[in-house]
């Protein structure tokens, strides 16, 4: 919600005309909000598959598999998330200048309703390794949990077959229902989180960025959390 409401409402505004209805304080909060926003996001979608798969693996000692399931546990892992990128998202305060400078447009990457500053390539490159590292981070821990959570489904399956032979129900098991699900939700979140992190660099690394490419950012961005 956190992020919808922090980047789409406001780009769809921006996109029906309505110019000038943040000032610098709130551009540097709406920018800060959307990328902590996306980042918390990331992150406990994340968690959520990694304490599913020590749920449902059996590999897992029966020690980790309680002291990860505690609620004080899932707890700190989301408030620790929560501080990680309020701490790494400072920047964004920074170099969002505010409104458009109809003025001076070449000092600026231009967005529909608030410009930023382009930073050194030191800060970039800085920058860009946190971002790719938290990001990559997650989206491979996804896919590995959710890889293991297919595969122990996919064994439990093959091991209950002759007991589901002698059913007449032709319904789908559940097993297979489970695995579709886990398959489609890693399949969206790969996918979309990956082509919005493509996107962000590409209108980085242009002067000025055309509508469409920040229109589409925008819908990409959101397609996850919508």
């Amino acid at each position: 919600n956190l992020v919808l409401c922090s980047k789409g409402i406001l780009q769809t505004l921006a996109a029906f005309g309505l110019e000038g209805f943040l000032d610098e304080a709130g551009c540097k909060l709406v920018f800060y909000l959307h990328r902590v926003a996306r980042g918390v996001s990331l992150s406990t979608t994340c968690l959520l598959s990694g304490f599913q798969a020590i749920k449902l693996c059996p590999s897992v000692s029966r020690w980790m598999d309680l002291h990860f399931r505690s609620p004080k546990c899932i707890v700190f892992c989301c408030f620790l998330c929560w501080v990680l990128h309020l701490v790494v998202n400072g920047f964004i305060v920074r170099y969002i200048t505010g409104p458009m400078n109809s003025k001076n447009k070449s000092m600026d990457k231009i967005y529909l309703y608030c410009s930023s500053l382009n930073p050194r390539r030191l800060v970039f490159s800085v920058m860009a390794v946190i971002f790719v590292f938290t990001d990559g981070t997650c989206l491979a821990l996804m896919v590995w949990t959710s890889g293991s959570m297919v595969l122990v489904l996919h064994r439990h399956k093959q091991r209950v077959q002759h007991i589901r032979s002698c059913s007449l129900s032709p319904r789908t098991s559940h097993e297979t229902r489970a695995t579709h699900t886990i398959l489609i939700l890693v399949s969206m979140f790969v996918s979309f989180h990956a082509l919005a992190a493509i996107l962000s660099y590409c209108i980085t690394q242009i002067h000025n960025p055309s509508h469409w490419l920040r229109s589409i950012s925008v819908l990409v961005s959101s397609s996850f959390p919508t």
